[in-house]
Parts: structure tokens; sequence; C-alpha cells
């Protein structure tokens, strides 16, 4: 939804080559190239790794976005790099890299319900009640930060705060 919501703002037209979307558009006055993976989650890495290819980026170039339940719903956690913490995303993009030093923001979806299977919860639809627009607002606006001023600047100004309610 958030690179959705970057495309048409920067008016993107979604390419389909090598696992995954992919479209170039101006983000805080640069050219950035959005990419949607087309594999299952858990192989995003071997999308990345052919637009690697393609677009010939270093890792620390990349910003990979991604869902955490484990995250208070709303709530930010841009890092420079570590581990996939769990994530099995994040860990096929990380091993297909070659590095855990990818930037990448996380962003809190909030715990399943109590008996609710993790999977069908993370892939399942928002509830009506939860602000989605709001925190596609945000991740949008952390990313123009990335790519403006650098992640650093970034981490500042969106880690740490609260959660949407």
């Amino acid at each position: 939804m958030v690179v959705d919501h970057l495309a048409a703002e920067g008016g993107g037209r979604w390419v389909e080559q090598d696992h995954s979307q992919a479209t170039p558009v101006q983000l805080a006055g640069q050219e950035v190239v959005l990419v949607k993976p087309q594999t299952y989650m858990n192989r995003s890495g071997v999308a990345v790794a052919a637009c690697q290819q393609r677009f010939g980026f270093i890792p620390g170039e990349v910003l990979v976005l991604l869902d955490d339940f484990l995250l208070d719903f709303g709530r930010l956690r841009l890092r420079r790099g570590g581990s996939d913490g769990g994530h099995n995303g994040l860990a096929s993009v990380l091993e297909h890299l070659g590095t855990a030093q990818v930037p990448r923001l996380r962003l809190g979806i909030g715990a399943p319900p109590a008996g609710t299977d993790d999977i069908e919860y993370v892939l399942g639809p928002f509830g009506a009640a939860e602000p989605v627009a709001d925190l596609v607002a945000r991740a949008c606006q952390a990313i123009e930060m990335c790519t403006r001023e650098g992640v650093d600047k970034a981490m500042n100004q969106f880690n740490g705060l609260a959660a949407l309610v």
C-alpha cells in the first residue's frame, strides 16, 4: 500500500520483470525505483537480487519495507541494518544481498488477536477501525525523509513516536 501510494503520487507505471514490478518515480527531488516483489514473501530476496542485477544498486541504497506484528499498530521503526528479527521476507533479502547492512522500515501492524493464526492475520485485511491511511501517510513521510536527508535523520524523526490510535 505504501509503494502503491508513492507510485501514484509520482506518476509511476508498474512494469513486471524478473519476479517483481518496478517503476521509476521522482521522490524528494531524486529519481528512485519502487519495487514490489511478486514472489512469496519468504522469497522476496529472489526479486531483490534480480533487481540488483538490473539496476546495479548496492545494499545500503535500498530501503526495505516490511510489516511487523511485534510493533504496535502505527509504530514505525527505521534501522540502517541488523538482523532479520524473525521476519522471513527480510531474511530472504539479507541472504540474497549477502549482508545484514540493508536499511529497513518496519511498519507496526499490531499483534494478532488471541487464537488467530499469525499468517492469516498478516495476509488478511486490516480492520475497519484501524487508521491504515494514517499509517501509509506516515510511512511515506519517513521514506521521503530517508531519500532527502538520509536514514539517520529519518530515524531521529520517526522512531519512538507513539503508535497511531
